[in-house]
């Protein structure tokens, strides 16, 4: 039976606010807390994850360098790119990390066949790539059972930041992005067919949910 996903479109967000708010969703969700997919935007800024070594940060310039929980090395977000959060309880999902990397890497790649745009993985280095040009990254973290951090799709976006640093701790890593591939410029374009196909990966049924950070109550401890 398929189950539902509470999807939010919450346009742009500063970083932090954002990360704070699905950490503690995270923290706070129970058992019977549906799954939800964020989809937004983020301020100009550089995050770095667990494993990222502060000399892949070249110059960073203007735009600040946060230290993150997820996994994986560092990357830039910005506006024109689509950062998409899957809060989502593995074990309902029936699913373990290394297929719930697989599935959200396949819903790229079968958004981009949308357009006929063809992508595939590198191995060992997640993400999706066309041409060896990484056009998605995967960042993730999973705590108590369910996932929280996401993924980060180039769109429409200003691709110069990612000269200032090794992209995902690869010195030379080519960038590129939807439109320049000939898809559209439409971030709810794409953002449209990408929570059509995460939803068929993951057999879900999404239900547009209010444009807003959700609070839940935390949990109580017994």
């Amino acid at each position: 039976m398929s189950l539902p996903l509470k999807v939010r479109r919450l346009g742009r967000q500063p970083y932090e606010a954002t990360w704070e708010a699905m950490s503690q969703f995270t923290n706070n969700r129970g058992p019977d807390t549906p799954d939800e997919l964020w989809l937004l935007e983020h301020d100009p800024v550089f995050t770095l994850g667990q494993a990222g070594k502060s000399e892949h940060v070249l110059a960073p310039g203007d735009i600040p360098v946060i230290h993150v929980d997820r996994g994986g090395q560092v990357t830039y977000h910005g506006p024109g790119q689509i950062v998409a959060y899957p809060m989502v309880d593995l074990r309902r999902a029936g699913v373990g990390v290394r297929e719930l990397v697989h599935k959200i890497e396949q819903a790229i790649i079968d958004t981009l066949g949308h357009w006929n745009i063809g992508a595939d993985r590198l191995e060992g280095a997640p993400g999706v790539y066309v041409a060896g040009a990484k056009v998605a990254a995967l960042g993730l973290r999973v705590r108590r059972g369910c996932s929280f951090h996401g993924l980060a799709f180039n769109v429409n976006m200003d691709l110069e930041p990612y000269h200032r640093i090794n992209p995902c701790g690869y010195k030379g890593l080519e960038v590129t992005q939807v439109l320049d591939l000939g898809g559209p410029s439409s971030l709810s374009d794409v953002e449209d067919a990408l929570v059509e196909e995460f939803c068929r990966q993951f057999d879900f049924v999404a239900e547009a949910a209010p444009p807003i950070l959700p609070e839940l109550p935390a949990r109580v401890a017994v």
